[in-house]
C-alpha cells in the first residue's frame, strides 16, 4: 500500500470519527438540557423569606419554608421539642442570597449555632438548602453532597416500657413482628423503685437494682434472641462511677450499646447536656458494653463538638441528630470523620417527616452507620403530613431512600392543619424583617418592601 492511501484512509478515518464524536457529543448536550429545571434560572435565583409551621405531636415538629423569587422553596425542620424562631431568627442573613450557595451561606450563620436545640435553626436552614439546590438541578439531596453506599436506611425505635419484664417482651416482639431488625428499650431506674432495696436515696440502682434491671434486657433477648442488636437508654442521673457500674452489669447481655450513660459531672452539674469527652473515654475503656452518645452535640469543630470524642477514641458510637448536629451537610462531615478514625454512626431522630426525610438523604452516603431512630411508628397520621416518599414511610423496618428531586417530599397541607400546635400555616413573619436596614451588605440584588408590605427582590 502506498504511503499516499495510507495517509488518505488515516484523513477518512480521523474525518469519520470526529464526526461521530461531534454527533454524540451534540445528542448528550440535547439529552443533557432535557433534565435542565426551565422554571428556575439559578445565577439569579434569591431567597426571598422564610415561614414556619409548628406540628403538634410527641414531640413538636418546627418546620420552616425557605422560599425564592421564582417560587422554588426548600422545607426543613428545627429540631424536635426546639422553637421555629432558632431559625427565623436567621432570616436577616439569608433574604437576598442565592440559595445555591450552600456552604457559603451556612458558614455565615454557623456562629449562631450551639449544643442541644441551638443547633436547630442552623441544621434546619441546611436541610431547606439542599431541598432547594436538589429541586433546582432535578438531583436528590443525597447527590450534593456524596453518593449512595445503600437504598434502604434501617430503622431502630423504642418501645414503651413495662414495670413487668414479660409485658416488657411481648411489646418488643410486637416489634419484631412488624419487621424490625434492630432494638431499642428504654432502661429507666424507676422501673424498679418501688422494690425493697433497689434503689439508693440518689435514685441510682444498686446491686440488687441492678440485677433486676438486668432481667427487663433479658426478658426482650427471650423475646429478640441475641441475634439482633438491642440498645438501651435513659438510665437517669447517673454519675462516671455509676456509669461504669451500670455497663458491667450489661455486659453478659451483649447489648448494641448503652446510650448517654453521664448525665451528671463530678461537681453534680446534670441536665441532658454536652459530654465531657474525658470521662465518657474513661467509662468505654472501664467495660466491653458499648458507649453511645452525640444527640445534644453540634459540629465537627468545636470545644465540645464531635472531634474530640472521635480523635480520642472517647466513644464506641457516635449517636447524631442531624436536626441538632448540623443538618445534611455537617452531619455528613461527622460521619465520615467518624468512618476515618475507626468510629461508628448512628442517628437519632425524633422530628417529623420533612426532617426525617432529609436525614435518610445524609444516612445513605455514610460508609459506615449502623441504624437510624424513628419515634414516631406508634403514631398513625405521621406519615400523612406529608406526600412523596411510598407509604408506609417504616415499612418492615427500613425507609427506602428517594431518587426525586430535592428531599423528596411537599407536605399535605390539609394534613398538617389538623396538627398545628399554633399559630398557623406558613404565615407571614414580619418580626425578623429589619434586615432592609443593612441590604447593601448582600451586594448586588437586594431586598425591600413594596407598597403592600412584600419582599421583594431588586434586579
Amino acid at each position: 500500500m502506498s504511503s499516499s492511501t495510507s495517509s488518505g484512509l488515516s484523513r477518512r478515518k480521523i474525518l469519520t470519527g470526529a464526526a461521530w464524536f461531534g454527533g454524540l457529543l451534540h445528542m448528550s448536550e440535547r439529552q443533557a438540557g432535557s433534565a435542565v429545571n426551565k422554571n428556575s434560572t439559578p445565577s439569579k435565583l434569591r431567597i426571598t423569606d422564610m415561614r414556619s409551621v409548628l406540628v403538634a405531636s410527641n414531640y413538636d415538629y418546627p418546620i420552616i419554608r425557605i422560599d425564592t423569587n421564582q417560587g422554588i422553596y426548600g422545607l426543613g425542620e428545627v429540631r424536635d421539642a426546639g422553637r421555629e424562631g432558632m431559625a427565623l431568627v436567621l432570616k436577616p442573613h439569608l433574604v437576598g442570597k442565592n440559595p445555591l450557595n450552600i456552604e457559603p451561606i451556612l458558614d455565615s450563620i454557623r456562629s449562631f449555632a450551639n449544643q442541644q436545640r441551638m443547633g436547630g435553626g442552623y441544621s434546619g436552614i441546611d436541610m431547606a438548602l439542599h431541598d432547594i439546590a436538589g429541586k433546582v438541578y432535578d438531583v436528590p439531596a443525597w447527590r450534593l453532597v456524596g453518593s449512595k453506599y445503600r437504598d434502604r436506611i434501617r430503622i431502630y425505635c423504642d418501645t414503651t416500657e413495662s414495670k413487668d419484664p414479660k409485658v416488657y417482651g411481648e411489646r418488643m416482639r410486637k416489634r419484631k413482628e412488624a419487621g424490625f431488625t434492630f432494638f431499642k428499650m428504654d432502661l429507666l431506674t424507676s422501673l424498679v423503685s418501688d422494690r425493697p432495696g433497689a434503689v439508693n436515696e440518689g435514685g441510682i440502682a444498686t446491686p440488687k437494682g441492678l440485677q433486676y434491671l438486668c432481667e427487663y434486657i433479658a426478658a426482650v433477648r427471650d423475646v429478640i434472641g441475641y441475634e439482633h442488636p438491642l440498645a438501651a437508654d435513659h438510665f437517669g442521673p447517673l454519675t462516671l462511677k455509676d456509669s461504669i457500674r451500670y455497663a458491667r452489669a450489661f455486659e453478659p447481655y451483649n447489648l448494641a450499646w448503652a446510650e448517654d450513660m453521664i448525665q451528671v459531672d463530678h461537681l453534680g452539674a446534670g441536665g441532658d447536656a454536652p459530654k465531657n469527652w474525658r470521662a465518657y473515654k474513661e467509662l468505654k475503656e472501664s467495660t466491653v458494653t458499648p458507649i453511645c452518645t452525640g444527640e445534644s452535640l453540634f459540629g465537627l469543630e468545636g470545644g465540645e463538638g464531635f472531634k474530640e470524642f472521635i480523635e480520642n477514641r472517647a466513644v464506641d458510637i457516635i449517636h447524631c441528630d442531624p436536626e441538632t448536629s448540623g443538618g445534611i451537610r455537617e452531619t455528613k462531615r461527622i460521619g465520615d470523620f467518624a468512618a476515618m478514625n475507626g468510629v461508628q454512626t448512628a442517628i437519632h431522630f425524633a422530628g417529623s417527616p420533612v426532617g426525617c426525610m432529609a436525614s435518610v438523604h445524609m444516612a445513605a452516603t455514610l460508609k459506615n452507620m449502623l441504624a437510624m431512630e424513628n419515634h414516631a411508628v406508634d403514631i398513625p397520621w405521621w406519615g400523612d403530613l406529608v406526600r412523596g416518599p411510598s407509604k408506609p414511610i417504616v415499612d418492615r423496618g427500613y425507609i427506602t431512600v428517594p431518587d426525586t428531586a430535592g428531599i423528596g417530599v411537599e407536605l399535605n397541607e390539609a394534613a398538617v392543619k389538623e396538627h398545628i400546635r399554633k399559630g398557623g400555616y406558613f404565615e407571614p413573619t414580619p418580626q425578623y424583617d429589619d434586615f432592609i436596614l443593612d441590604h447593601f451588605r448582600t451586594g448586588g440584588p437586594y431586598p425591600h418592601l413594596d407598597e403592600n408590605g412584600k419582599i421583594v427582590i431588586s434586579q
